[in-house]
């Protein structure tokens, strides 16, 4: 039954990774911070490992069915690209070696504190493009990710298993970016943030004993989610709902919320 439970919740993995770009970090890690309580101090470790690779697969899938007219936001922008992947290595290294308190309690902090800027800023919920749409100067996908914050924003990523839809989604959306593109855009930034996260994990395993447990990864619950997930990215990725940009962004900051809220009383 828990398995089948996993299943149903990678449906919403899935879902959420579509309409928020969030590949499954949001979900995933409360999830599994659920499901392998019982591992004590290994839990926050697990969830964060576990929630990579979920989060690799699904990007990877999500990337190769999104629009290339889409993509085409990310051209010639190989040094953010590079410094995301750098970010996301140094990142999971640094993770393996991090206490498990600093692990879960620095995902709540991290959700906390980009839930309050996203209230307390301008530029998330509504886009400000009047004078720049004017001009030309902004397109859908906004002017973009200064390729200075590559590093951090991979390395917190991978660090916390959250993905970089925390950090790139809103940075887009304050750049000029429509919460379409802006979450679109986020799966192929995960993409290259948690390959070298999950090449990290599997190359520096933890010993774990726990049935189902691999190193520092929970290949069964992992298993459950991507077969709920993958099929949903699949059907829905070139047939994306049609969302109000506000709807769109106030259901982005409820389920950030949520995953905190979570993570927080587990």
């Amino acid at each position: 039954m828990e398995f089948l439970g996993l299943v149903l919740i990678g449906c919403l993995v899935g879902l959420t990774t579509v309409l928020f770009g969030f590949g499954g970090g949001f979900v995933t890690v409360p999830i599994i911070t659920l499901v392998d309580a019982e591992l004590g101090h290994d839990t926050a470790r697990v969830a964060a490992a576990t929630s990579a690779l979920v989060m690799l697969v699904n990007a990877i899938v999500a990337t190769v069915s999104t629009k290339r007219s889409t993509l085409a936001h990310l051209k010639r922008r190989w040094w953010l690209l590079g410094l995301l992947a750098l970010g996301g290595g140094v990142g999971a290294f640094a993770g393996r070696f991090a206490p498990e308190a600093l692990l879960q309690w620095g995902f709540v902090a991290y959700i906390a504190a980009t839930a309050i800027d996203l209230l307390a800023r301008p530029g998330f919920f509504r886009r400000k493009t009047a004078v720049a749409d004017k001009v030309g100067e902004v397109s859908e996908g906004g002017r973009g990710i200064a390729a200075v914050w590559g590093v951090p924003i991979g390395g917190l990523a991978s660090f916390l298993g959250v993905g970089g839809s925390v950090m790139t989604v809103p940075m887009m959306r304050r750049s000029g970016a429509t919460m379409t593109v802006a979450t679109t855009l986020a799966n192929p930034l995960t993409l290259v943030i948690m390959s070298p996260a999950v090449l990290v994990t599997i190359l520096t395993p933890a010993e774990i004993d726990a049935p189902g447990i691999v190193g520092s990864l929970d290949l069964v619950a992992a298993a459950a989610l991507l077969i709920g997930g993958l099929p949903i990215i699949v059907f829905l990725r070139r047939r994306v709902p049609k969302i109000p940009e506000i709807l769109h962004a106030w259901g982005y900051f409820v389920l950030l919320v949520a995953a905190g809220a979570v993570v927080a009383v587990a």
